[in-house]
């Protein structure tokens, strides 16, 4: 049974849209139906070098917990800060979950486009899975990304087929920033992470399949939120090719399953997520 629950949300310049995601983000929190989250739960923003207002929101949030205590969550969710030099989006979440307290851990869009309320189907599928992945394609073949500019469906096609060809097999969405691990596979992953562009979630799918962790595909609820950071830029182009070429020889030494304990990878029974957002 797990216990606890650790909450990371990585943010670059994202004082505008932190604030009412926080607010979304706290109000699910304090109003989840007893059984549905761990007892304990705790939110650790990472802030990733950001030169707004981003981490003075945190700190005069209610919730922030300056002291690091970490009092029940039938009481109130606690908040903390991770300060970090620039470093991507990658490193910001290897840091956060590196840093995070839970018997789960999960990490998750600063923007919330995955609704708070959608934190329940990744706990349920870490009771028999060591990596829960949020995808936004649903059990009905419907994919939720239709409503991103077509531009970015393009090339996220592009990429989903590069990235499963090369080194995710059989997971069709790698992109979804809504992903949940049990605390141990969460410290064997992250801590042999080494891509830190936007090409770490692939990274993380590659090695938790070598290093033949349960893995489960949940489908989530997902919203395009405008304002994103992420514009494809040749240079950008480039590095993610790079990155993606890179990633089987820099974990060639990475040890493998055991032959008898391959990593698995099944849909959650959760049931298709296709509905509206509130937000």
């Amino acid at each position: 049974m797990l216990s606890s629950l650790g909450i990371v949300l990585p943010a670059y310049n994202e004082e505008a849209r932190l604030g009412p995601a926080l607010d979304e983000l706290f109000a699910y929190l304090c109003s989840a139906p007893s059984g549905d989250l761990p007892e304990r739960v705790s939110v650790l923003v990472v802030d990733d070098g950001s030169t707004d207002g981003t981490a003075a929101l945190v700190r005069a949030r209610p919730e922030f917990a300056a002291d690091g205590s970490a009092p029940s969550r039938r009481d109130c969710p606690w908040l903390r800060l991770l300060t970090l030099p620039h470093g991507g989006k990658g490193s910001a979440v290897r840091a956060g979950m590196l840093a995070a307290e839970g018997d789960a851990l999960v990490f998750a869009d600063a923007d919330m486009a995955t609704p708070p309320d959608q934190l329940v189907r990744l706990v349920r599928a870490l009771e028999t899975a060591d990596v829960a992945l949020g995808s936004r394609i649903q059990p009905d073949g419907s994919d939720m990304r239709v409503t991103q500019p077509r531009f970015r469906r393009l090339v996220g096609r592009l990429f989903r087929f590069a990235a499963q060809l090369w080194a995710t097999g059989s997971v069709k969405d790698t992109q979804c920033g809504f992903k949940g691990f049990r605390r141990a596979a969460a410290r064997d992953l992250f801590s042999r992470l080494r891509i830190t562009s936007i090409a770490f979630d692939v990274d993380l799918i590659y090695l938790a399949r070598r290093r033949g962790y349960r893995i489960a595909i949940v489908p989530v609820v997902w919203a395009d939120r405008r304002g994103s950071r992420m514009h494809p830029r040749p240079k950008l182009a480039l590095r993610v090719g790079w990155d993606l070429v890179r990633i089987r020889f820099i974990h060639r030494r990475v040890p493998k399953a055991a032959a008898d304990e391959p990593a698995t990878e099944s849909a959650a029974t959760a049931g298709s997520a296709k509905r509206t957002s509130k937000r």
